[in-house]
């Protein structure tokens, strides 16, 4: 009886070991559902904030009914709402779909007085191969940084498509920030976002959202490469499991995203 129980309690260790290393592993990445299921309106989750947290202290993502952008940076996550605010998010905040990671970067540069264009194409020099995925982050002062949030929605939810019609934009110049996000493959198309997908907060987290264009003055640039992708889905979201996820909306998700 002492073996069996000595067993036991030696498994339920080795478990909950694994479970919070993997939670706590370097450029581990941590994804909640799936970027089709959002193109499909699927915007309700279960994850909260404070989960989110336990698996990264970095990430992207959105808030439940598509409620603003979300950006997670130092340990701390933060909601850009399509009127303007940047509230700085707790405990049971939900969210249906989001990319986390508790960032380490491998690979360092500066760059200086790119657009947009020039400033990805200078990422792809540092990261150097489509295979991987990377987490990016550049600390810097813009030009000007053209973000967009889009407006909590309503039952029933349209798709997105639809729902960034009615996108706030936001112009913002001479700003310093925090561009965080990721760069994923072509082969996870449906899954996430293939190629860049980035957000942005500004020093004073007095502005930010999803990043459509923009242009750089300097900036301080660290990247990750990523081994390690654990994707979770939702559980009780009877809409997910009737959503429409198996078609290739690559030309829907590229006119949001830009």
């Amino acid at each position: 009886m002492k073996t069996i129980l000595r067993t036991t309690m030696t498994l339920v260790f080795l478990i909950y070991f694994n479970a919070f290393a993997y939670a706590q592993s370097p450029n581990a990445l941590y994804q909640a559902s799936t970027i089709n299921a959002i193109l499909q309106g699927v915007y309700d989750g279960e994850l909260t904030i404070k989960e989110l947290k336990d698996q990264g202290d970095f990430g992207i993502g959105t808030l439940n009914g598509l409620d603003g952008e979300l950006i997670g940076l130092d340990g701390e996550y933060y909601q850009i709402k399509a009127d303007g605010q940047v509230l700085k998010l707790e405990g049971n905040v939900k969210v249906p779909f989001a990319t986390s990671l508790n960032f380490k970067p491998d690979r360092f540069a500066e760059l200086h007085d790119l657009d947009y264009e020039q400033l990805q194409k200078s990422l792809d020099k540092i990261t150097n191969d489509k295979n991987y995925f990377y987490a990016v982050r550049i600390d810097g002062v813009f030009e000007n940084v053209k973000t967009r949030a889009i407006p909590k929605q309503t039952k029933p939810y349209k798709t997105l498509t639809e729902a960034a019609k009615d996108q706030t934009v936001f112009d913002l110049s001479n700003i310093k920030g925090t561009v965080i996000g990721f760069w994923c493959p072509q082969y996870v198309n449906g899954v996430n976002v293939p190629g860049y997908h980035l957000h942005f907060i500004s020093d004073d987290r007095k502005y930010g959202g999803h990043i459509l264009t923009g242009s750089l003055k300097s900036g301080k640039v660290q990247i990750a490469r990523i081994t390690d992708f654990r994707m979770v889905l939702p559980q009780d979201a009877s809409d997910f499991g009737k959503a429409a996820l198996n078609e290739d909306y690559s030309e829907e998700l590229k006119a949001v995203e830009q």
